[in-house]
């Protein structure tokens, strides 16, 4: 498999570079899985003060990234990775998810993060150099950079040979449109709360149907919203339908109780 390479154009290269050295991220760096550098705009700033924004036609608050040193940034770093998709960090772009990620790490291709700064960047660049905006949520932050760390750090994960297992990745929330089931590890027993003993049986039949069960619970209580966007499979309808009978049951004792 041909190394990926992850270019990050920022203002503060060392926010990325920190980045690029620890944990997961590092190993896969290290593991010659992913490459990882960084571009400081402002190396190519045209002007003596070294400064890339200006104020914004037509009056306003704030400043807005220039085009000139944003332009010669990116052809910069598609000289030595001409195939890489050119992404802006951007509130406007589209929203990023789990099958964002997917799409992305399954693409094996290089990209290229633009982290924008003050009010936004020049018009122009959006329309002549961007591939695509991307979005991590509604909300504005003060630059780009900490956007870009999340989407590459999702992506990576996804990556041949990065995690320690074949299938962790497949078992991650979100993947099926389901969150992922509760995890237990050592003690069997902390501060009065227990294992559930099914996790202790060594019966991997029951274990994963324990699993499917603990997986839509948590989806329920936490995130219904995911039951619109995904059909439930047969194996998750079984689970439902048990649901809906204890609970009739359970309705049906109480009732008896209150009159």
């Amino acid at each position: 498999m041909d190394k990926i390479n992850f270019t990050v154009l920022t203002l503060f290269p060392e926010l990325i570079e920190a980045f690029f050295t620890h944990g997961m991220v590092g190993r896969a760096k290290e593991n010659d899985i992913i490459s990882g550098t960084t571009i400081n705009i402002r190396d190519f700033a045209f002007n003596r003060h070294n400064s890339v924004d200006d104020r914004p036609y037509g009056g306003g608050c704030g400043m807005v990234m220039r085009p000139e040193p944003l332009a010669a940034a990116i052809r910069n770093a598609r000289l030595s990775a001409p195939r890489s998709k050119v992404i802006l960090m951007s509130p406007q772009g589209i929203p990023f998810d789990q099958q964002k990620a997917c799409e992305l790490a399954s693409a094996m291709q290089g990209f290229i993060f633009v982290c924008g700064r003050y009010e936004g960047v020049d018009e122009r660049i959006y329309s002549e150099f961007v591939d695509e905006e991307i979005s991590i949520g509604d909300y504005v932050m003060t630059g780009g950079e900490l956007a870009s760390m999340v989407i590459m750090d999702s992506v990576i994960r996804l990556l041949p040979g990065v995690l320690g297992g074949d299938s962790s990745a497949e078992m991650d929330s979100f993947r099926n449109g389901r969150l992922e089931h509760a995890h237990y590890t050592r003690p069997p027993v902390f501060e009065s709360n227990v294992v559930p003993d099914i996790l202790l049986s060594g019966n991997h039949a029951k274990i994963e149907e324990w699993r499917r069960d603990s997986s839509l619970k948590r989806t329920f209580l936490k995130r219904p919203d995911l039951f619109e966007k995904t059909r439930c499979l047969d194996q998750e309808k079984h689970i439902l339908k048990q649901w809906h009978q204890e609970l009739k049951q359970w309705c049906e004792h109480l009732e008896m109780l209150v009159h």
